[in-house]
């Protein structure tokens, strides 16, 4: 919610500022460069701090920036406050998917799907709060019109009848303080996650090719995360300009592509609890070569753009959840590798699209979305069976843990006195057997 709520309310940002649109569209620029060292400082922090008050001081962090925003007359002082949201989301991204692999090991897969249908789902629910529940009051359109005329125009103009959408991000800082509150909770209780509880007994075995995997998952996500977000940003621009459709029917087409995309990744909740990560990686990617094609072949085509954006966007839902719960398999996924493959993500989400728009402004007549969806699946396609040659060379890292983890509980000092009892009965046992033998 906390990243879908500025698309609605961006007119009402730059108002609320003082400033026209063009002059605020770097906030997100500060908010993107606030989420890569986010992700890279919550890697670090995750190896050395219990992640509940991690996870709890970040989201504290998020509630009071989002609570702070409406408040907010300086441009400066607004670029500062969303770079701050974004570093601490960024290690809120980070140290939830950690904190997930940690706590549910193999059975993590279900857990991640519904982790990030939990994104979509707050990504659906942030124009609903922003536009139903604080709809602008008022004729809006004289206020862009004042707000684009420039920055001295809008003195007059500015009141809270005008600016109720920025009320949305007070409820949703609201929500996320008391999110921030159920972390502190457990951390209170004493709750430690897993994977520290696990680092006691011994030090996660590492897969022979740690590097090599991380690198390609690194890229994998690029290439992944940056083809859904340019997809999803320039659909709509792509079908009322280059197909030429009505804006109704080309909105349509953007809502089928993110419902379909939110839809699945409900479903993967129940397909992730019978079928392996890898098996639903592999299916999305044939799926996703599939649809691309389609859609490069026959651009045109009314009926293959609603239907190849409909299933570009099942097939493109459950990957990323799945490329974490498939790669714990092999190798741990600690802080600092979860920041690696998070920190891919975020490059790909800016360098993607910023470069499609680029290349849409300067090359006309060619479907130049289709063709870098297509690249990107094909380059996915590629990277995964490599990935999945290095981790099967390095042998699945939980195949002999669970006997061995077993075998050394049973060391621990609070079991030492009932394996003594059982030794000691076995012991009698043997004496009292007449027919055993040495």
């Amino acid at each position: 919610m906390c990243i879908a709520v500025i698309g609605p309310t961006f007119e009402d940002l730059a108002l609320n500022v003082h400033k026209n649109i063009s002059n605020i569209s770097y906030i997100i620029a500060g908010r993107s460069a606030g989420y890569i060292g986010g992700s890279l400082l919550g890697g670090t922090l995750l190896d050395c701090l219990n992640p509940y008050l991690l996870l709890g001081l970040s989201m504290l962090l998020t509630a009071v920036g989002m609570c702070a925003i409406p408040l907010c007359r300086n441009v400066l002082l607004l670029m500062g406050l969303m770079s701050c949201i974004g570093i601490s989301m960024g290690i809120l991204d980070t140290g939830g998917n950690v904190l997930a692999l940690n706590t549910w090991g193999e059975q993590a897969g279900p857990h991640m799907q519904a982790l990030h249908f939990s994104f979509a789902a707050g990504a659906f629910a942030a124009p609903i709060i922003a536009q139903l529940l604080f709809g602008v009051r008022g004729n809006h359109s004289s206020v862009a019109e004042s707000v684009t005329a420039g920055a001295g125009a809008v003195h007059d103009v500015q009141t809270w009848s005008h600016l109720s959408p920025m009320w949305a991000y007070v409820v949703i800082g609201l929500f996320v303080f008391l999110s921030a509150l159920s972390f502190f909770a457990l951390y209170c209780c004493g709750i430690r996650s897993r994977g520290r509880a696990h680092s006691v007994l011994e030090q996660p075995q590492v897969a022979k090719h740690h590097r090599a995997i991380v690198a390609l998952l690194f890229f994998f996500f690029f290439a992944y995360v940056g083809a859904e977000v340019a997809y999803g940003s320039f659909i709509f621009t792509f079908s009322k300009d280059f197909v030429h459709l009505e804006e109704a029917e080309a909105g349509g087409i953007n809502t089928l592509f993110w419902g379909s995309f939110a839809a699945c990744r409900g479903l993967a909740i129940l397909l992730a609890t019978c079928v392996s990560p890898g098996a639903l990686i592999t299916v999305s990617l044939l799926c996703c070569c599939i649809s691309c094609l389609l859609l490069c072949l026959f651009p045109l085509q009314r009926a293959v753009l609603w239907a190849g954006s409909a299933l570009y966007g099942v097939s493109m839902a459950v990957v990323f959840p799945s490329g974490l719960s498939w790669v714990e398999q092999y190798t741990p996924v600690t802080g600092r590798t979860a920041a690696v493959l998070v920190v891919g993500a975020a490059l790909g989400e800016m360098v993607l699209p910023v470069l499609l728009g680029f290349l849409m402004g300067r090359v006309s007549g060619e479907p130049l979305l289709m063709y870098q969806a297509l690249a990107c699946a094909i380059l996915c396609s590629i990277l995964f069976p490599a990935m999945y040659w290095l981790a099967v060379v390095s042998g699945a890292r939980t195949q002999g843990d669970g006997e061995r983890e077993f075998r050394q509980a049973l060391l621990l000092p609070e079991n030492c006195d009932v394996f003594e009892m059982d030794t000691s009965h076995s012991s009698h046992e043997r004496d009292r057997d007449p027919h055993w033998k040495d």
